[in-house]
């Protein structure tokens, strides 16, 4: 199963520090039973690409809340073993939650698929996004139009070897 963790660029770089993604249980998205049915389609990889999208969402949330970190969305994509992970079928019915499991402890980053990371013209939408984000979940519409441009930036794909890089360690 593959999971898609949400994360900031501070939080890629404690992650690299320590080599783990997570401490305990943790929030990751994946391909999940109550997904399968929002989105309508058996199509694996289009399934993957609305978890990748729910965990940006998540990475959004991360840096609203985190006045140090760029305005850049972070996730990581990482492969575990199928028990793993839980989704909570209560938490199922939310469409705020589709996507979303429970990690059941710290996953090495060393096992990381892939990183997708916002590109920097990104950046500015970005931050317009998570200054919306409050306002766009009580339900303005000119709020959730600006958290929408954020999605307008597809992340980008690095290799994992790319994160002494993105996190400002590497040439």
């Amino acid at each position: 199963m593959r999971v898609y963790v949400p994360l900031t660029l501070p939080g890629l770089a404690e992650a690299y520090g320590t080599g783990e993604l997570g401490a305990g249980k943790f929030v990751a998205y994946a391909v999940t039973p109550a997904l399968r049915e929002w989105y309508l389609s058996d199509d694996i990889e289009e399934l993957e690409y609305a978890a990748l999208n729910r965990a940006a969402l998540a990475s959004l949330r991360l840096v609203a809340v985190d006045p140090g970190a760029a305005r850049r969305r972070v996730v990581v994509a990482v492969d575990i073993a199928d028990g793993a992970a839980s989704a909570d079928p209560d938490r199922g019915l939310d469409p705020g939650a589709l996507g979303e499991v429970r990690v059941a402890g710290p996953l090495r980053l060393a096992k990381a698929a892939a990183v997708h990371v916002d590109s920097d013209e990104a950046e500015a939408d970005v931050a317009a996004a998570a200054a919306a984000l409050g306002a766009a979940d009580l339900g303005d519409d000119d709020a959730q139009f600006v958290v929408d441009g954020a999605e307008d930036h597809e992340l980008l794909w690095y290799a994992t070897q790319e994160i002494p890089h993105l996190v400002g360690l590497g040439d």
